[in-house]
């Protein structure tokens, strides 16, 4: 229910009043402490937003206004499905529903389309997307046989292309999953360094070991890695192979070179999927060294069953501030190619910020 007044200055205000279904407690829409409804207030500080038992009323700029009955009625289809609303996902329906509103954005989903899609469960715990580029990237994935994802750090790219890796895997889509990454500090060479071939291979597919045990059974990842269900391996070992009836990913892509992106791509056997991740603002190569990822959408871009997912900074799902750290180095790295004059499309060496061996940043 809408009512349109005038304030003193005799701008248009208008109320709209958004009644909350009996079956919902209040505490799951404004929040424990009201810690929701203080994200939905710095959000709209110019609306003046009221609750009366289960009423919720807003006033002020009626495009402000609407928009605040909006991401009532997005909260409410979330909660029916019986996931809680989180402040992290306030902030994110406003940001989706601000970017509908401006035209900025091409958004067909609505916010509780992205924020409810069900990807994997485990133990309790339920892996979804959190921003339209991720629910966008996953899709892809369900659509065509080789997708690239690729964007800065924290966007998901990997935990999601694992958590669609293990789904095929239970529902019988593939036999077995394949993870990979280059081990580029060690060039692809590991004999020179001690222990084992797993102890020398450990520091760089640790993070893809790391997700495994959020989305599977820690018990049972050494019987299916025994079986050969579960495979993970630096890039050198996948030469010479057809990868049939697998789920394989390609971690870390911009640390492959051409040569290697081809090699791996050929790989692609019978009934198997390919999804390739990486983030070209971090490139480990040596200096003068091509980032197959970078070279491979002029090659590629045109080709059926091909698709290439874009992630940025709005979708990166760690702290908040990580994303204001990814903006802030890509303003800083275009300040340094205009005035050195660069940007002629070769790779230099790494840049701040690169990955330690271990592949944490």
């Amino acid at each position: 229910m809408t009512q349109t007044t005038t304030n003193q200055a005799g701008s248009p205000q208008e109320t709209a009043r958004f009644t909350v279904p009996a079956k919902h407690p209040m505490v799951t829409v404004l929040g424990s402490g009201d810690s929701l409804l203080r994200v939905i207030e710095q959000a709209f500080p110019a609306a003046d937003i009221h609750v009366r038992g289960n009423e919720i009323s807003a006033t002020g700029e009626p495009a402000e206004v609407a928009l605040i009955q909006r991401l009532f009625d997005e909260m409410m289809l979330v909660l029916r499905t019986g996931q809680p609303m989180t402040e992290d996902a306030v902030e994110r329906t406003i940001a989706m529903l601000r970017d509908q509103r401006d035209g900025t954005g091409t958004a067909t989903e609505t916010p509780a389309e992205v924020l409810t899609q069900n990807i994997l469960s485990n133990r309790g715990r339920t892996i979804r997307p959190k921003t339209l580029n991720q629910k966008r990237y996953v899709d892809a994935i369900d659509k065509h046989t080789v997708v690239f994802g690729i964007g800065p750090a924290g966007t998901g790219k990997t935990y999601l292309a694992m958590a669609k890796a293990v789904q095929a895997l239970q529902s019988k889509q593939v036999n077995r999953i394949i993870l990979t990454r280059p081990a580029v500090e060690a060039g692809e060479r590991l004999g020179f360094l001690p222990g084992t071939l797993y102890e020398k291979i450990d520091p760089y597919l640790r993070p893809l070991y790391d997700a495994l045990h959020d989305m599977l059974d820690p018990d049972s990842i050494p019987r299916l890695m025994a079986a050969g269900t579960i495979e993970v391996a630096p890039l050198a070992y996948m030469r010479g192979r057809t990868l049939n009836d697998a789920f394989i990913i390609l971690d870390e892509a911009q640390n492959t070179n051409p040569e290697q992106m081809k090699m791996f791509l050929t790989r692609l056997g019978f009934d198997s999927q390919i999804v390739i991740t990486g983030d070209v603002t971090q490139v480990d190569l040596p200096g003068g060294t091509k980032s197959g990822l970078r070279q491979v959408r002029e090659i590629l871009g045109g080709v059926p069953d091909v698709h290439f997912a874009e992630l940025d900074s709005s979708d990166v799902v760690r702290h908040k501030l990580v994303g204001r750290i990814v903006d802030a180095y890509a303003r800083y790295d275009d300040r340094n190619e205009t005035e050195s004059g660069r940007g002629h499309g070769h790779d230099g060496p790494a840049r701040a910020g690169d990955r330690s061996p271990n592949g944490k940043r």
